[in-house]
Parts: structure tokens; C-alpha cells; sequence
């Protein structure tokens, strides 16, 4: 699902240009509803195996063009500056539903796998139902204005996203992993996952009652701040420390991943915001991948150093960009 989310962001995007934006949002969440039944009813009539990655990947191929156009339309129903606490509120319900997601899919589960299934899929069909109606979000409407989806300051962006979401997804995939290290049960991964989740809500009720855009060097230092947990986990001294790094990448993943919405949303040419968006979920995705390709090669420890290298190569890059932006416009003048 991840590989196909990668693959499908940008030209799913693209296929939505000439369609208002809630419209295009309902198709993709519809198509990935029949999509995520038809796993239910391959798992219910014990199809092959491979039809359930087909859907699965079908089902993953329009995540991240679902996030952009999602992402697009919220600057439509929100004012400008109400956005930091709505991204904010955002960001908590994402992690609170990645907390209590499993329990309950694990509660359902224990009636019946497949219905378990069906009752994800409804829950994850009630945005067609939800989206409001935005006629006035239509990409043809928009004057249209030049502008690379590559620019280097979205790269840099997409970079710190792709090395925050491969940090956290290290800890989260490496749970069991870290457990066992300790001597632990495989059931005790709860002890690093719970508190960065715990931690990461806390970070998106801090951003949704401050509402407001950090500044530079607030994130450079939040980035700092990430890393220094990285690091903490990457070194495994004790299960305190380990914990503690986990809390230190959960408190500051929301106001990072606050800021880089909101950076992108400037920077994005107003025709191409929603792919731009979709970017932004695909580098996380990249992220993700990143860290599970690293786990599954080298060692847990050896993954963490990794993982805490790239986040200090794009903490650096953070910090310095603006330094050499302006020597540079200093030497060539304006």
C-alpha cells in the first residue's frame, strides 16, 4: 500500500485538475472504499493471496492525491489564520486514531477478521458523507501562476518531512524490537509507541492553542530536538533514555509537521497545491520505507544511527539555507 501511494500521488493528482476539488476528494475516498471492501470479501471467501495485494495496493495508490486535494480544501473552509490550530487538531485526531485504532480493529477482530474489515472500511467511507460541498475550489478558477512543485525550498520541506517520518517510523516499526533488547515481551513494544503517541497529541494541543507559524529558528531548534531523540534511542543505553528519546520525537512531530503544511502551502504554486500536498504525504511515506528497508538490512541500533544521521544532515540544511540565501543575494545584489 505504501509503494503504491508513492507510485499514484502525483499523476491520481493530476487526473482531478479538471473537477472541483470536493468532488475528486469523494471519488478517490469511494474508490478506496470498494477497494478495502473487496480485501473484506477476498478474505471472506479465502481468495488468492495475490488478489489481496492487488486491492490493497489499489487501495493504497490514492492515499496520498486523497491528502492533497483533503489538505487543498481545508484552505478553502478555514481562515488563514486559524489554520496552525486546525492542523494542530488535526494532528491529534491522527494520532489518537493511531492509538486507538488498533485496539478497537483488535476488538472486532476477535468476533470476526472479516468483519473487522468491513467495519474499517465504513469507518474510512464517512468522508464522502462529511466533505462539504466547494464549487468555488476548482483548479480551472485559479489564475494561473508559474511555479516548479520542485523548487528547492518545497525540497527542503519535503526532505524534513521524508527524515522526521523515517525516525518515527524506525521507533514504531523497532517496538518489539527495542523490547526484546531490554529483556521485555514482544507485548511490552506498547512502552515506546504509547508514549510517543501520548506525546505527539500533546505536541498538536500545544500548536492548536499557540495558532500560530513558528519561526525559523524555532524549528531548526525543534528539528534539533527530534534529533537529540533519535539519538537517545539510536544509543540504547537504558529503557529510560530510550523512552525519554521517544517522548522528545513524539512532542515536536505535530508543530514539525504543522510548519511544514503551512510552508508548503506558501510556497506551492495555487494550481498545484494539491499535488504538492500529496508530496508532502509522499515523503512521509518515503520516510517510512526508508526506515523499514533499513531495519530489515542492518540492525535496530544500526537503523536508529540512520535514521538520526538524516535528521541531522536536513537539521543542518534547515539552519544554514537562509545563511547562505542571503550571502548569496548580498554578493549578486537584488
Amino acid at each position: 500500500m505504501t509503494i503504491a501511494q508513492v507510485a499514484g500521488a502525483i499523476p491520481i493528482t493530476r487526473l482531478g485538475r479538471n473537477l472541483p476539488a470536493s468532488t475528486f476528494l469523494r471519488l478517490l475516498v469511494g474508490f478506496r472504499t470498494i477497494a478495502l471492501a473487496g480485501i473484506a470479501l477476498c478474505a471472506y471467501y479465502e481468495a488468492p493471496f495475490l488478489w489481496l495485494v492487488c486491492l490493497a495496493a489499489l487501495a493504497g495508490s490514492v492515499n496520498g492525491a486523497a491528502f492533497g486535494y483533503l489538505r487543498s480544501l481545508l484552505n478553502h473552509f478555514t481562515p488563514a489564520s486559524r489554520l496552525p490550530r486546525a492542523l494542530g487538531i488535526a494532528s491529534t485526531l491522527n494520532e489518537l486514531t493511531f492509538v486507538l485504532g488498533p485496539v478497537a480493529a483488535s476488538g472486532l477482530g476477535s468476533i470476526s477478521p472479516v468483519f473487522a474489515l468491513l467495519a474499517i472500511t465504513a469507518m474510512g467511507a464517512i468522508p464522502i458523507l462529511l466533505i462539504p460541498q466547494a464549487n468555488l475550489v476548482h483548479v480551472t478558477d485559479i489564475p494561473h501562476t508559474e511555479g516548479s512543485i520542485l523548487s528547492p525550498s518545497i525540497l527542503l520541506w519535503l526532505a524534513c518531512a521524508a527524515a522526521g517520518g523515517s525516525t518515527v517510523a524506525a521507533i514504531e516499526i523497532g517496538a518489539v524490537a527495542l523490547a526484546l533488547k531490554f529483556g521485555y515481551e514482544p507485548a511490552f513494544a506498547i512502552l515506546f509507541t504509547v508514549p510517543l503517541c501520548l506525546a505527539s497529541v500533546a505536541g498538536g494541543i500545544w500548536v492548536s492553542v499557540r495558532n500560530r507559524l513558528a519561526s525559523r529558528r524555532i524549528v531548526v531548534v525543534q528539528l534539533g530536538v527530534m534529533t537529540l531523540g533519535a539519538a537517545l534511542a539510536a544509543l540504547g543505553s537504558s529503557l529510560v533514555t530510550t523512552v525519554i528519546g521517544a517522548i522528545l520525537i513524539g512532542f515536536v512531530l505535530a508543530p514539525l509537521g504543522t510548519h511544514y503544511a503551512l510552508a508548503l502551502d506558501r510556497l506551492a504554486p495555487p494550481r498545484k497545491r494539491p499535488a504538492v500536498f500529496a508530496l508532502l504525504r509522499t515523503a512521509n511515506a518515503i520516510g517510512v520505507i526508508f526506515a523499514s528497508a533499513a531495519l530489515t538490512v542492518i540492525s535496530l541500533s544500526g537503523a536508529l544511527f540512520v535514521v538520526t544521521g538524516a535528521m541531522i544532515a536536513v537539521m543542518l540544511v534547515a539552519g544554514f539555507a537562509p545563511v547562505v540565501r542571503r550571502q548569496a543575494v548580498w554578493m549578486t545584489g537584488p
